[in-house]
């Protein structure tokens, strides 16, 4: 799992009928409605001299944002890191900047630290009103579950989350749902696959299952590789879950990389394994390309830490400049 200082059967036939068809006409028309979307870096506008998302857009070509972390303040109630407005402060300027500049943001919800909607709200119905309250304030497209840590590790808090999406699903017609979460080697474990059954079973039509593919321990450096084998075991339980066809599961899946030093020892994120995870995504029309973080993206400096840069050799924007080459 992402440990920041900062603050995741197969279905029957009948319900399967009752879900939305995966169709590749489908899915372009998602893309054409919004373009970018896949690749959605993480920002976070709290620590490590967040560089202006702007900036960031004229320097890559980038044009959508995941902005990092939707918590709870004190009950079930939606603020940016649990204590910042949510509307009226400077991550809402931050959004009309990037909106401004012919943008736009994915808003995530979670993390790994902090206080979680999904453990504070006591209903399903009370956690699609906390979600449904930031889908407002931003009319959003789109919105992430990086579900991590105490909401991770809570079957209660898992099932409340799916049951909270579908409600969230039928309320905002078209709305890109990602849950995003950590994974082995080869594949989520066994929570993530009790999360991706429960989705099913429950009649969730998910968009983007995601995982992200890092912390393996060992001082893993081929992250390429790891990547890639991550993915396909997201593939086969997404496949298996919800009956889909392998074009259909590729198009339902996402991955949420770290550029450059991991939260484990030794571990590191090269630019050429950026390169090997763009070549997947393009050879299998995967459905989310991105990484923690903007921020990270750039070498550190005199007293920098983790949290602000990469802690390898780069130029600024290097990691993001891979994956901002790929279109869906």
């Amino acid at each position: 799992m992402r440990k920041r200082t900062i603050l995741a059967g197969v279905a029957s036939l009948a319900l399967l009928a009752q879900m939305p068809a995966a169709t590749a006409e489908a899915r372009e028309q998602q893309k054409l409605a919004a373009p970018g979307m896949a690749v959605a870096p993480y920002e976070y506008f709290g620590w490590g001299s967040p560089p202006n998302p702007v900036s960031v857009m004229n320097a890559t070509g980038v044009r959508w944002f995941t902005l990092a972390f939707i918590l709870a303040n004190g009950g079930c109630d939606p603020a940016w890191d649990g204590s910042r407005p949510l509307t009226g402060g400077n991550d809402q300027s931050k959004i009309n900047a990037i909106r401004g500049a012919g943008g736009d943001v994915v808003v995530s919800f979670g993390g790994w630290s902090g206080s979680k909607l999904g453990e504070k709200c006591s209903s399903a119905s009370a956690l699609a009103g906390a979600y449904q309250k930031v889908i407002n304030a931003y009319k959003l497209k789109a919105i992430d579950i990086d579900i991590e840590n105490t909401e991770w590790s809570s079957a209660t808090v898992r099932q409340r989350v799916i049951d909270a999406l579908k409600t969230i699903k039928k309320n905002n017609p078209g709305i890109t749902t990602i849950i995003t979460f950590g994974t082995t080697s080869s594949g989520p474990d066994s929570t993530g696959v009790d999360m991706i059954k429960r989705g099913a079973n429950s009649g969730l039509a998910n968009d983007v299952w995601g995982i992200m593919p890092f912390d393996f321990g060992g001082g893993s450096t081929n992250m390429g590789s790891l990547t890639t084998k991550a993915m396909e075991g997201l593939k086969g339980r997404v496949k298996s879950a919800y009956g889909y066809s392998d074009t259909e599961a590729y198009s339902h899946i996402g991955l949420s990389s770290m550029n450059g030093k991991t939260d484990d020892s030794g571990e590191r994120v090269r630019i050429q394994d950026f390169q090997t995870m763009l070549a997947y995504a393009k050879q299998h029309h995967i459905a989310r390309l991105t990484y923690w973080s903007a921020n990270r993206d750039r070498a550190c400096g005199s007293g920098s830490d983790g949290d602000s840069c990469s802690g390898v050799s780069q130029q600024p924007y290097d990691f993001l400049k891979v994956f901002v080459q790929y279109t869906g």
